[in-house]
């Protein structure tokens, strides 16, 4: 693939947050190579902050399912040279079905996740990680050693300004399965709070009740679950030591922020690519159960009715592997 005749590129990622992070370490590579290259992205309003300081992005077009037509004007009137599509799905095809403009898919292995959620046949676990897979779409692109972007220009928030010895909480995730315990998260954080940390906790609207609960059972937490600016949230894990979350947004988030996480994995499990990428952190998980995964994004219930590999992640085993991940990073 020539791309020195490229001029202008849109890449397609309609969502999610997590994902659209993900994309940043190909966008950055992409145009380190191929510095002529215009660079368009389209994705749906809620995550257009992710990209909206992004040096690398030209510009942003907002993606609406009920508008998909009108979307697709947009695309044709730009008359791209290449669309890269890492989304790949049904969406994803109706928004560039017709559109006569060369365009290349991310491969997404559905066929390898089918066999290793029903089967437990593992042909997956040679694969890179996401960021990876998404650059392959380019034959021959290299990505450089760092971690995603997000660019914030936002101020500290003035509860933590100049506080120390801070450790972050992310507790929500879209999926029970993929979330750690709440009267875990209530005790792993009272420890901490008696080892001389501070808990900082955050999330999004859906999370407000959640983290409501850990604030008024965690000594002296702070409570930054205020809203979806996701670049406030950015802004504000910076000044953690460790952010201490589930297999989710957020943990992606704070890669991109730059701080070491600590990551629980229940139901999902690394092979499916979405792990801290290029981010110290420190993996949490029963590798001892044989129904895991039980899914490749996640479930409402536990099918084994057990819910063993989150439950059995104890408080007391994740302080002592935070505080030794803490000294030695």
């Amino acid at each position: 693939m020539n791309l020195n005749k490229v001029n202008k590129l849109l890449i397609v990622r309609l969502s999610s947050l997590g994902d659209i992070l993900l994309t940043t370490p190909f966008i950055r590579a992409l145009k380190k190579k191929y510095p002529h290259i215009s660079i368009d992205f389209v994705l749906r309003e809620q995550y257009r902050d992710l990209l909206i300081y992004n040096r690398h992005i030209n510009k942003t077009i907002i993606y609406n399912q009920r508008k998909n037509e009108e979307t697709k004007k947009i695309i044709l009137a730009q008359r791209y040279d290449l669309i890269v599509d890492l989304q790949n799905n049904l969406r994803s095809f109706k928004l560039i079905n017709g559109i006569r403009t060369r365009v290349v898919k991310f491969k997404k292995y559905s066929v390898r996740k089918f066999l290793l959620v029903k089967f437990k046949l593992n042909l997956m676990k040679n694969l890179p990680p996401i960021p990876v897979r998404y650059a392959s779409v380019i034959p021959g692109l290299m990505l450089d050693d760092e971690g995603p972007d997000i660019v914030t220009s936002q101020p500290l928030s003035p509860e933590i300004f100049k506080k120390q010895r801070l450790i972050g909480f992310c507790p929500g995730s879209m999926h029970y399965t993929k979330k750690w315990p709440e009267e875990y998260f209530v005790k792993l954080g009272n420890l901490l709070t008696d080892a001389g940390f501070t808990i900082v906790i955050f999330g999004g609207e859906e999370d407000r009740l959640f983290c409501e609960r850990l604030h008024f059972s965690i000594k002296d937490s702070i409570n930054l679950c205020k809203s979806n600016n996701i670049l406030q949230i950015a802004e504000d894990m910076k000044q953690c030591d460790v952010v201490v979350c589930n297999d989710s947004g957020l943990m992606h988030s704070a890669c991109a922020a730059g701080v070491p996480v600590a990551v629980f994995y229940g139901s999902t499990v690394k092979e499916f690519g979405f792990i801290p990428y290029n981010t110290p952190n420190l993996i949490l998980e029963n590798k001892t159960l044989s129904c895991r995964p039980c899914s490749h994004i996640g479930r409402n219930y536990c099918p084994k009715d057990h819910f063993k590999c989150m439950k059995d992640i104890k408080p007391e085993f994740v302080l002592n592997q935070i505080t030794s991940f803490i000294k030695n990073s």
